[in-house]
């Protein structure tokens, strides 16, 4: 457990690097798209994403250089995503496609097949862990898998990799270096706005850091098990209804644990997710006497979403957990 510093002091730097985040993404360097068309649309460099964390990384980092096409539809829940003839076809036209190996199997199959010759896999770009349910407050990853005692949901390797900043800007820095070699002509421009995008994600680190001190406590509870690594970072311990599967059912002997942790811990709040039915937190929450909120994995962008792109949302997941978790002035 972290120790907390009880001091009921304003934490100015938290305004500082919001400021920061507010600023937009550097736009791409002045100049012709390209007379030579290279076989590209409109000039463009042709990106294919496979779920909306790597699109937004695409789209700030391309800029006006490239155009962005997102496998997953808003509103969809990516781990279930179905392709349609249609898009794997399409897919096979794409410069570079980004994806994160493992969360999609169709995406996985599909872009083995679609002989692309520029592939990015987020996964490779930061290192994975293994998360799932905890047990008495124990966080399991790949260093600590299970050792506490046995998890009613196994634990499995946590694709989530976005909701930490600093792994996110890893993987930024990752793509960044992926289109400037499907794209040399364009790479000073790729260049200064991964720096740029990587500056404002370390400005959201330091934001979550400085947001989350002087908490009264370090467990927060989720339906759905992806905020491993944010937990991890922050020092926090997420005990988590279901496992990595958010469509999982928690058995009676979760359900127990979770009473008892709920007094243990004084959690205060069940929170749920915008692409996955809030069913689960309202009865979990209703037998434990304790308020839902929302806590977005950041899976898409919807209109149920608390903000128009990952920033935004980052920031109301902050704010929800500050409220959660008993930060002065919350």
């Amino acid at each position: 457990m972290t120790v907390m510093n009880n001091s009921r002091r304003a934490i100015p730097a938290v305004a500082l690097a919001f400021a920061a985040l507010a600023l937009p993404a550097l736009a791409a360097c002045s100049g012709s798209a390209g007379a030579a068309d290279d076989g590209k649309e409109g000039g463009k460099l042709r990106v294919t994403a496979s779920f909306y964390p790597l699109e937004f990384l695409a789209d700030r980092i391309g800029g006006s250089y490239v155009q962005v096409t997102d496998l997953t539809k808003p509103g969809v829940e990516p781990h279930d995503l179905e392709l349609a003839p249609k898009q794997i076809a399409a897919l096979s036209k794409a410069d570079v496609v980004i994806s994160l190996h493992g969360l999609q199997p169709a995406v996985d199959d599909a872009i083995g097949q679609s002989g692309v010759k520029h592939r990015v896999d987020a996964a490779a770009l930061t290192r994975l862990e293994d998360h799932g349910t905890e047990v008495d407050g124990r966080h399991h990853t790949t260093a600590d898998n299970g050792s506490g005692g046995e998890s009613d949901e196994d634990a499995g390797s946590d694709p989530h990799i976005w909701l930490d900043p600093v792994r996110y800007a890893e993987v930024a820095k990752g793509v960044g270096k992926a289109l400037a070699q499907a794209d040399p002509a364009h790479s000073a421009a790729y260049a200064a706005n991964t720096d740029t995008l990587v500056a404002q994600l370390g400005a959201l680190d330091t934001a979550f850091r400085d947001g989350l001190k002087n908490r009264t406590s370090d467990t927060f509870l989720t339906t759905h098990a992806a905020f491993g690594y944010l937990a991890e970072r922050y020092g926090l311990v997420e005990e988590a209804i279901n496992g990595i599967d958010p469509e999982s059912e928690p058995s009676a002997t979760r359900m127990k644990a979770l009473l008892d942790l709920a007094g243990r811990e004084h959690v205060t709040t069940v929170f749920f997710e915008t692409l996955v039915s809030d069913k689960t937190a309202k009865t979990v929450a209703g037998d434990l006497h304790l308020r839902t909120d929302v806590l977005d994995p950041i899976e898409g962008i919807t209109p149920k979403s608390k903000g128009t792109d990952y920033f935004a949302v980052q920031r109301s997941n902050l704010a929800a957990l500050q409220t959660a978790l008993g930060v002065p002035g919350r």
